[in-house]
C-alpha cells in the first residue's frame, strides 16, 4: 500500500507541476501571469482540502451524504438564476460574484460518487434486485444528470453517467437490469445530438476533418498541427506557435496540444503513462479498502479521473469528437482542480485505513523438531 500511495503522490505532483509550467507558457503572451496566479490560488485551496480529507476517516463522509446532495442540487439550480448564475457562450454552468466563479457540476461529480458508494454499501445485499439495484439509485442519478444536461454540458453528463454505471456494476447491480435503460439513454442522447446543430457539426467535423478545417473543425485541426509540429522532443518550452490565437481554449480543454508542440511526443506519452499509473494506484487502493464504502468510493473517484483524462486526450488527438472537458491537474480551471485534489485526498484516506495483509510467521523450530515416526 505504501508503494501505491507514494506513486499516487508523485503522479499528482508531477501533473500539477507540468500544468503550472505549461499554463504559464501557453497564456503569458495574452494575459501574462494572471492565469498562473489564479491557478496557484485554487491549487493551494485544493491542497488544503486534500490534506483535510486525507487526514480524516473517509467513513465520516457517509454522514455528509444527504447535506452534500441537497447542496449540490441547490447550486445546480442557481446556475439558471441571474445574477448568481453566470452564462458564458450560451451555457449556464457557473455561479459567481465579482471575479469569483465556481462550477457546480464539478462538485456534483464527487458528491454523486459519495452518494452511490454510501447507497451501495447500505443496500449491498439487495443490489441484485431491480428496485434497489437500478430504480432507486437511478432516480437520484437521473435528477443530477438532468440538471447538468440542460446547462447544457453534454460531456459532464456522459462522464457521470459512465461513472455511475460502473459503480452500480461494482456494487452488485445486474447487467440485465442496466442494459435496457442504458440503450434508452444512448438513444435519447443520439436524438438530442441529432437535433442540436452545433454538436452535429462537431461530429461531422470529426468524421471529415479536412472538409471542416476552416470552420467548426478549426480547433481540432489546429491541435493536430500542434501535435505534429512538436515531433519527438518539441519546439522547446515557450516556443509554440499554435497558442498565439490559432487554438481556442488552448490553456483549458486543449492544453495537451501545447504540451505536444512545445515538449514533444515524449512528453505526451509520459503524461499518458502517469495517468495510467495513477489509475492503477487508485484501483490498488480501492481493492484494499476496509469496507464496501471504501471500495466503491475509491473505484468511483479513480474511474472519474481516468475517464476524464481519456476523454480530454481523445478529443485533442481527434480520437473522439470535440467536447469541452479539462485535463485533470493540468488544464486551467479552479473548480475542476479543487475537486480533483479532494478526490486524491479521499484515495489517500482510504489507503490510510486499508486492510493490510497479515504476514505469515513461520515457526523457527519447525525444522529442528523431528516429527514423530509411527512404527
Amino acid at each position: 500500500m505504501k508503494l501505491a500511495t507514494t506513486t499516487l503522490f508523485f503522479c499528482v505532483a508531477s501533473l500539477l507541476l507540468l500544468g503550472m509550467v505549461v499554463l504559464y507558457s501557453s497564456s503569458t503572451a495574452q494575459v501574462g501571469a494572471d492565469y498562473l496566479v489564479k491557478q496557484l490560488v485554487w491549487c493551494a485551496v485544493g491542497l488544503v482540502g486534500a490534506t483535510v480529507v486525507a487526514t480524516m476517516d473517509y467513513r465520516h463522509l457517509k454522514k455528509l451524504t444527504l447535506p452534500l446532495l441537497v447542496l449540490t442540487v441547490i447550486l445546480l439550480l442557481l446556475v439558471f438564476v441571474p445574477p448568481i448564475g453566470v452564462k458564458v457562450k450560451g451555457a449556464s454552468r457557473w455561479i459567481g460574484y465579482g471575479g469569483f466563479r465556481f462550477q457546480p457540476s464539478e462538485l456534483a461529480k464527487i458528491v454523486l460518487i459519495i452518494f452511490l458508494a454510501h447507497y451501495g454499501e447500505r443496500y449491498q445485499r439487495q443490489m441484485g434486485t431491480f428496485w434497489r439495484g437500478l430504480f432507486v439509485p437511478g432516480i437520484f442519478i437521473a435528477g443530477i444528470l438532468s440538471l447538468i444536461f440542460i446547462e447544457p454540458d453534454r460531456g459532464c453528463t456522459i462522464l457521470l453517467a459512465l461513472v455511475s454505471v460502473t459503480m452500480l456494476v461494482t456494487g452488485g447491480a445486474r447487467m440485465k437490469f442496466l442494459v435496457p435503460p442504458a440503450i434508452a439513454a444512448v438513444t435519447a442522447l443520439a436524438y438530442s445530438l441529432w437535433n442540436d446543430p452545433m454538436r452535429m457539426k462537431r461530429i461531422l467535423a470529426w468524421l471529415h476533418p479536412e472538409e471542416n478545417k476552416e470552420g467548426v473543425g478549426w480547433q481540432a485541426y489546429q491541435a493536430m498541427i500542434a501535435l505534429g509540429t512538436g515531433g519527438w522532443t518539441g519546439l522547446g518550452l515557450g516556443n509554440g506557435r499554435q497558442k498565439l490565437g490559432f487554438i481556442p481554449e488552448h490553456h483549458t480543454d486543449f492544453i495537451f496540444s501545447i504540451i505536444g508542440e512545445e515538449l514533444g511526443l515524449i512528453a505526451t506519452i509520459a503524461v499518458v503513462v502517469v495517468f495510467v499509473l495513477l489509475v492503477i494506484c487508485g484501483i490498488r487502493i480501492a481493492s484494499r479498502a476496509r469496507d464496501t464504502f471504501g471500495l466503491l468510493l475509491g473505484s468511483g473517484v479513480t474511474f472519474m479521473i481516468g475517464l476524464q483524462a481519456f476523454i480530454n486526450i481523445g478529443v485533442v488527438t481527434s480520437t473522439l469528437p470535440n467536447k469541452g472537458m479539462s485535463l485533470p491537474f493540468i488544464s486551467y480551471g479552479g473548480s475542476n482542480l479543487l475537486v480533483m485534489l479532494v478526490a486524491v485526498g479521499i484515495l489517500l484516506s482510504i489507503a490510510r485505513h486499508a486492510v493490510e495483509p497479515v504476514a505469515q510467521i513461520s515457526n523457527p523450530f519447525e525444522d529442528e523438531i523431528p516429527s514423530p515416526q509411527l512404527t
